[in-house]
Formats: C-alpha cells, sequence, structure tokens
C-alpha cells in the first residue's frame, strides 16, 4: 500500500506536512526523529489523515492534487 499522509506540528500548531510513503509509522518516526530537511525544525509531528492507495500513481497524483491550490481548499475543508 502507499499512504497519502498529512502531518501537523505539535509544537507549531498550523505548520502542516503532505507526503507519500510506503510506511507510515516508519516515516512518521523519520519527521520526529528530524531526518526530513523539510519537517525537522517544526518537530515534533502527529497523524492527523492518512490516505491508503494500492497504485503508486494515483497516491501521487493526490498528494500532487493536495499541494495545489483547490487541493489546499478540500484539505481544509475535508481532511484537517
Amino acid at each position: 500500500m502507499f499512504y497519502v499522509h498529512l502531518l501537523e506540528s505539535e509544537a507549531y500548531p498550523g505548520e502542516r506536512y503532505v507526503g507519500t510513503t510506503r510506511n507510515l509509522k516508519a516515516r512518521l518516526g523519520e519527521h520526529n526523529a528530524g531526518k526530513s530537511p523539510h519537517t525537522a525544525k517544526f518537530k515534533p509531528w502527529r497523524l492527523v489523515t492518512y490516505v491508503a492507495f494500492s497504485d503508486q500513481a494515483k497516491a501521487t497524483a493526490f498528494e500532487i492534487y493536495l499541494k495545489s491550490g483547490s487541493g489546499h481548499a478540500f484539505a481544509r475543508k475535508r481532511l484537517w
């Protein structure tokens, strides 16, 4: 499975991150360990929502959509 995950910083409410992974638990651990330069300064992170896909291309397309203008609006209304 491929997971599109939405994270929110516990230390800096309002700081959010959207990403894709095959191993959700391990990826959240990497974010909280500071291994991602984009998220290290806002750790710790909590998982808000995830969506599972059996197809990597669909997961990637959904992640890209969530990072677009209309995707941001959808996520604010339905996922956060």
